[in-house]
């Protein structure tokens, strides 16, 4: 009886140990498939990004016109759900929008914000008293925005306060082909829009009013083309502003987060810089500033992803021995890394209006 009870235990135990071996088996066969399968789908994504990787230089390449939309980044507008008919939505209420004409059919978006000491008497002005505040002492700023974005961009915005607390007019305006500014932008027509503001402000404010030009990342290459404009013309500005500025497009384009993955790439410039020259977008200041004859200040952050500092600090180094700029007071302001303000919250610094005196 012991015995055969033995027997049954021993059948027991070993039942259970085989079904036990044929479950992890099928754990183990189930792994190895599935195991199998992922590795499959990481192979298949793999080769799909290294299609795309391949294809993107030759893409830029065939359709250079690419490029040149990656430079503006006008279709990017941010807040998005504005309306630029109505500054005072942005906390702008001493702000007036209106509409000029470069050219012929060409409709460009304008704001203008008085100084702050205006701004109880300005709410419910129309159009003619801003042009007649023109007449006051106040010097004016023509600020000259960056790509992305509109005239109502948040930084932006940001800036007209700080400056309009300091006393300033700040005119601003879309390029062609921004916010509710009509036609497709260009260097060239960027360049076109701002000397057309800035020759319709010169007739407002007459010819002794301080007017300064200020000019943000890319807006600092279209700043320099308008200045050089001037000084040919031998009427140059009172002052020009650049803020995080950069050399040329195509250094920019190196150094830019954009281009990281590719920049070590054999042919990058062939691929990716010479899309640049193919739609006429040079953005030189380097050049500029030889053509330049009136006061420059500089600001960059140091901790300026978006255009690195050691760009703003090469192009002061041009312009300190530039020969147009001999006897004009050249000035580069660095802002710390420790302050945060990156490439577009250099309006934070309490500095700046020590600065800007």
């Amino acid at each position: 009886h012991r015995q055969r009870n033995k027997h049954s235990e021993g059948f027991r135990s070993n039942g259970q140990f085989a079904a036990q071996s044929v479950l992890i088996s099928h754990l183990l066969v189930t792994w190895c498939l599935l195991r199998l399968g992922l590795v499959g789908k990481i192979k298949r994504i793999f080769l799909v990004l290294m299609i795309i990787y391949v294809s993107i230089p030759f893409i830029v390449k065939i359709f250079p016109s690419i490029q040149a939309k990656l430079v503006f980044l006008n279709f990017v507008r941010v807040p998005f759900f504005i309306d630029l008919k109505r500054p005072q939505d942005l906390g702008l209420n001493h702000t007036h929008n209106f509409y000029l004409e470069p050219e012929s059919g060409l409709k460009a978006g304008v704001w203008h914000t008085v100084p702050a000491q205006m701004w109880r008497e300005a709410q419910g002005k129309d159009g003619n008293w801003y042009l007649s505040t023109f007449s006051s002492s106040h010097p004016v700023i023509l600020y000259l925005h960056g790509n992305a974005g509109t005239r109502g961009g948040d930084h932006r915005v940001q800036l007209y306060k700080v400056l309009s607390s300091l006393g300033y007019h700040v005119v601003t305006f879309d390029y062609r082909g921004w916010g509710d500014s009509e036609g497709s932008p260009s260097e060239g027509g960027m360049t076109s829009d701002a000397l057309f503001v800035y020759d319709w402000l010169k007739q407002q404010i007459g010819k002794t009013k301080p007017l300064y030009i200020w000019g943000h990342s890319l807006g600092t290459g279209v700043a320099t083309n308008l200045v050089r404009r001037l000084c040919d013309r031998g009427n140059p500005p009172d002052a020009l502003i650049l803020e995080s500025p950069f050399t040329n497009i195509r250094e920019e384009a190196k150094c830019h987060p954009f281009s990281m993955v590719y920049r070590y790439l054999p042919g990058f410039d062939w691929f990716f810089l010479d899309a640049f020259t193919a739609n006429n977008i040079r953005f030189a200041s380097d050049e500029n500033v030889n053509h330049i004859s009136c006061p420059m200040l500089i600001l960059h952050a140091e901790d300026d992803t978006v255009v690195p500092f050691y760009l703003g600090k090469k192009l002061y180094s041009m312009a300190s021995r530039s020969q147009s700029l001999t006897g004009h007071k050249v000035q580069f302001v660095p802002f710390p890394a420790s302050l945060g303000y990156k490439h577009k919250f250099i309006y934070r610094s309490p500095e700046l209006p020590s600065i800007l005196r």
